[in-house]
C-alpha cells in the first residue's frame, strides 16, 4: 500500500509554495479579470507541474533517456523550444487586430515607440552589472520592459536563458498591470499643464486602403534589412495586419483575431507553466527579475514621455508627452491609459487615436529591438 502515499511522501516545502503562486495567479484572472486567458492557464499548469510525480513532465532516467514523455514537456519542446512556434503564430493574430492608420497619418509617433524601449537597454546595463545573471539571461529579462508577452518568451528562448518561466509570467503580470502602473509614473515626470497639451490641430486622416496594404510589406522589408533576427516576428506581425488591411480575407482576419489568438494564449500559457518547477523558481534570481523587470517597465514609459518633451522642443503643433507611454508594446492597454489621464484632467480632451498610433510603434518597435538584441548577444 505505500504506493498510496508515494505523492505525500515526495513532497517538499517548496510544491506547496508553488501550489499558493498557482491559486493567486488564478484568483487574479478569476476575481481581478488580469490577463484571463493568460494566467488561468499558467496558474493551473504550475500546479499541474508541482504535483509529486506528475506525469505531464518527462519521466527520465538516470542517464538522461526519457522514459515516458509528457504532455506540457512535449508541448513546451516542439511549440516554443524547437521552433518558436506559438509566440510567433501569436503575432498573426495580434497583427489582425492592429489598425496602423493613426501612425502612418501621423508617422513622428513611430520615433516615441521607438524611445520607449530606453528601459531595455538600461536594465540589461544593471541586470549584467548584478554578477548574477548572464549577458543571455541579462537581455532576456530587460526586454520585460517591452510589456510584450511573446516577444519576452522568443528572446529568452532563443538566448536560452534559464528563467523563461519566471520572464514569462513577470512580462505577462507587468501587461495586465499597466493601468495601476503606469499613471503615477507618468504623472511623476509630467506637468499638469503638459497633461492638459491638446491634439485637436492635428486630425487624423483617413488612409487609403493602398497605402494601408503597402505599409505592412514595407515594414517587413525594412525590418528585415534592419533586424534580421525579428523577421519571424515582424513577419508575422505584417502578415496578419495583411489579412486585416487585403480586404479579401476578412473570415481569416476574424479568425485570426478570435479563435487563433485565444486557442495559442491558452496553450502558450499551460505551456509556459512546464517551466515553473519549484526547484528552479523559488530563487533569490526570481525576486531579482521581478524588480527588474518593474525596473524595465517604469524606464520604458519614461524614456517615451521625455522624447516627447524633446520632440516638443522642435515642434510648432505639440504633442502631448504623455502620448509617449503609449510607446510601449501593451496593445491596446496604455493606449486607453493615456486616453483616459487625458480625459480626468479635461473630459473635452480626446487622446485615443494619437495614443493608439504611439502604441502600434511600440508593438513594431519591441520587436526590432528583440531581434536586435538577439543579434547583438549572439554576435
Amino acid at each position: 500500500m505505500d504506493f498510496l502515499f508515494e505523492g505525500i511522501n515526495g513532497l517538499s516545502w517548496k510544491e506547496p509554495v508553488m501550489w499558493l503562486i498557482g491559486f493567486i495567479l488564478i484568483y487574479l484572472a478569476i476575481k481581478r479579470d488580469m490577463e484571463p486567458m493568460l494566467l488561468l492557464p499558467i496558474g493551473l499548469g504550475c500546479i499541474l507541474v508541482n504535483m509529486p510525480l506528475t506525469n505531464v513532465l518527462n519521466e527520465v532516467a538516470a542517464d538522461g533517456t526519457i522514459i515516458t514523455p509528457g504532455i506540457l514537456d512535449w508541448l513546451f519542446e516542439v511549440g516554443v523550444n524547437t521552433s518558436e512556434a506559438m509566440p510567433i503564430l501569436l503575432f498573426i493574430g495580434i497583427g489582425a487586430m492592429i489598425d496602423f492608420g493613426p501612425l502612418i497619418s501621423n508617422p513622428k509617433l513611430m520615433l516615441l515607440g521607438g524611445f520607449a524601449q530606453l528601459g531595455i537597454f538600461i536594465t540589461i546595463l544593471f541586470a549584467s552589472l548584478t554578477g548574477v545573471f548572464e549577458i543571455g539571461d541579462a537581455a532576456s529579462i530587460g526586454i520585460i520592459g517591452a510589456a510584450d508577452g511573446p516577444t519576452s518568451i522568443l528572446v529568452a528562448r532563443a538566448l536560452g536563458s534559464n528563467y523563461l518561466g519566471a520572464i514569462t509570467i513577470v512580462a505577462y503580470s507587468y501587461m495586465a498591470l499597466v493601468p495601476i502602473i503606469q499613471p503615477p509614473v507618468i504623472k511623476l515626470v509630467t506637468t499638469k499643464k503638459q497633461r492638459l497639451i491638446r491634439m485637436d490641430d492635428q486630425i487624423i486622416k483617413p488612409v487609403s486602403k493602398t497605402v494601408r496594404i503597402l505599409f505592412p510589406i514595407v515594414i517587413t522589408l525594412i525590418s528585415g534589412l534592419i533586424a534580421p533576427k525579428s523577421l519571424a516576428l515582424i513577419g508575422f506581425l505584417m502578415f496578419g495586419n495583411l489579412l486585416r488591411e487585403c480586404g479579401v480575407l476578412n473570415q481569416l482576419s476574424k479568425t485570426a483575431q478570435n479563435e487563433l489568438v485565444n486557442l495559442i494564449t491558452l496553450l502558450l500559457g499551460i505551456t509556459i507553466a512546464s517551466q515553473m518547477r519549484a526547484e528552479a523558481f523559488l530563487s533569490l534570481e526570481t525576486l531579482m527579475i521581478v524588480g527588474l523587470g518593474l525596473f524595465a517597465f517604469i524606464f520604458d514609459t519614461i524614456g517615451g514621455v521625455l522624447f516627447a518633451d524633446v520632440m516638443n522642443l522642435f515642434l510648432k503643433k505639440k504633442i502631448n508627452p504623455m502620448i509617449g507611454a503609449a510607446g510601449i508594446s501593451a496593445f491596446p492597454m496604455s493606449a486607453r491609459v493615456v486616453h483616459k489621464l487625458g480625459r480626468k484632467e479635461d473630459p473635452t480632451n480626446y487622446l485615443l487615436m494619437h495614443a493608439v498610433g504611439a502604441n502600434v510603434s511600440g508593438q513594431v518597435a519591441s520587436a526590432i529591438v528583440g531581434g536586435l538584441i538577439i543579434a547583438l548577444v549572439l554576435g
